[in-house]
């Protein structure tokens, strides 16, 4: 349990106790009643060891305690690894309440990538803990992700970024010689093997994603939009930047559901559509990182038989290649009573040395460039390349640093408007116009 102002009122409490302790004492000893008076022993208070506390992952691994150790000895003072609550919604929920009453008894936060706006506030500035070589060393999308105005508020410790997953024997086996760069060119392969697939496989579908009223689809609809040149819900000014390409874009992937994603596919999070591909029932997915370690898992009907690339790119000149970033922040409470310890600290737990040692130790990808060149990380990590190109040249941040404390609401309002899309009940264009009116007061 998170005590408010923990510390400060321990030592309120110890000071009260310490007068009460002597004023007792002396009624005890007696006044002017001819009793002999007792002698006193004064007894020195150690004060409390110096800790840094971290509310880290939720599911702390062998590695996470490893890497504790090393940095509290580097700094110089123990740091204690409290695990989070598993559920984002609950943990965002517990920081906006130790935070915000300046409570000093958490000194290092694990957020998710998201919410560098809502947090912004409560968090120490990292730029003058880094040298300039120290922020080089990141993937420039975290720095931008993470920067709030003129503030640096998290490090990454890891990268995360959407890729495509497609079937290397099933391109083979329909005379396709390498994966899909544009849009129309996934929508004809997933029709073609899908096509050829039904005849043995009547659960077969061509193209799986996440679709359902959650934060997952508003990744996957930002992607959608970015590639084929639209905007982001909200630009880098703040301003909505929603348009006709980005309407275009959704009755786009709405023309999927039913032809070459299953109808399901509008209720489908991460897991869902990693079953469908995994289990041999899809030719693409869209999905990340974490689902390459599981697809080659020894019992995997696709062990050898996949691969992964860049998501597509939209057509025409304004089309690009998009892949939106998630992960795990670090940040420095602005209330820790050692801030310089803690920012050293966050710079210790995500340096290169420590997000190799995730890599090497479960297959963490790095949020740090020169790592995917370490051949041990390209050993652990089959897909380094990929993931290595995707991060540097294709990476999307979602809108959460200039939207401040509300992106969560808006993500909400885009998401439900942007499934209405999906099954039918709405066209692009009156999903932009509705997002539009219900996130307008977020943005004056």
């Amino acid at each position: 349990m998170i005590r408010m102002g923990g510390r400060r009122a321990a030592s309120r409490t110890l000071f009260l106790l310490l007068l009460l302790g002597a004023g007792l004492l002396y009624a005890g000893c007696g006044g002017d009643d001819g009793v002999a008076a007792v002698a006193v022993e004064t007894v020195a208070v150690t004060p409390p060891r110096p800790i840094l506390r971290w509310m880290g992952p939720a599911f702390v691994r062998p590695v996470d305690r490893e890497l504790v150790a090393r940095c509290g000895k580097e700094v110089g003072i123990a740091i204690e690894l409290l695990p989070a609550p598993a559920n984002p919604v609950d943990r965002l929920g517990l920081y906006l309440q130790f935070l915000p009453a300046e409570s000093d008894d958490i000194d290092l936060i694990d957020f998710d990538v998201v919410w560098s706006g809502t947090l912004a506030p409560h968090l120490l500035d990292l730029n003058p803990h880094l040298t300039a070589e120290e922020r080089g060393q990141y993937f420039p999308i975290y720095l931008e992700n993470n920067s709030v105005g003129e503030a640096l508020v998290g490090l990454p410790q890891m990268g995360d970024v959407g890729l495509l997953y497609y079937r290397t024997d099933l391109l083979e086996k329909y005379g396709f010689e390498a994966p899909p760069d544009t849009w129309s060119e996934l929508e004809e392969m997933a029709a073609a093997i899908q096509a050829g697939e039904r005849g043995e496989n009547a659960e077969f579908w061509g193209y799986v994603w996440q679709g359902n009223v959650y934060e997952g689809l508003t990744v996957n609809a930002l992607e959608w939009q970015a590639s084929m040149g639209g905007g982001l819900i909200v630009d880098a000014e703040g301003r909505l930047a929603l348009d006709d390409v980005a309407a275009g874009a959704l009755d786009r992937a709405a023309a999927w559901v039913g032809a070459i994603s299953p109808e399901s596919v509008t209720v489908f999070q991460e897991e869902d559509a990693r079953w469908q591909f995994q289990n041999g029932n899809a030719a693409f997915m869209r999905n990340w990182p974490y689902a390459y370690g599981l697809g080659q898992a020894e019992d995997s009907p696709i062990r050898d038989r996949f691969g992964v690339t860049r998501l597509p790119r939209g057509e025409g000149t304004e089309g690009r290649h998009a892949s939106v970033v998630g992960g795990q922040q670090i940040g420095v409470s602005r209330y820790s009573r050692y801030k310089d310890t803690a920012a050293d600290a966050a710079r210790c737990l995500t340096d290169a040395r420590a997000q190799r040692r995730r890599a090497l130790a479960d297959g963490t990808p790095p949020g740090i460039a020169v790592l995917y060149e370490d051949g041990d990380v390209k050993a652990r990590i089959p897909a380094a390349a990929q993931i290595a190109e995707s991060l540097a040249e294709h990476a999307v941040a979602r809108p959460a640093a200039m939207t401040g404390g509300y992106y969560t609401e808006i993500s909400l309002v885009y998401f439900i408007e942007v499934n209405r899309v999906l099954t039918g009940e709405q066209d692009g264009a009156s999903a932009v116009a509705r997002v539009g009116e219900q996130v307008a007061a977020w943005l004056e």
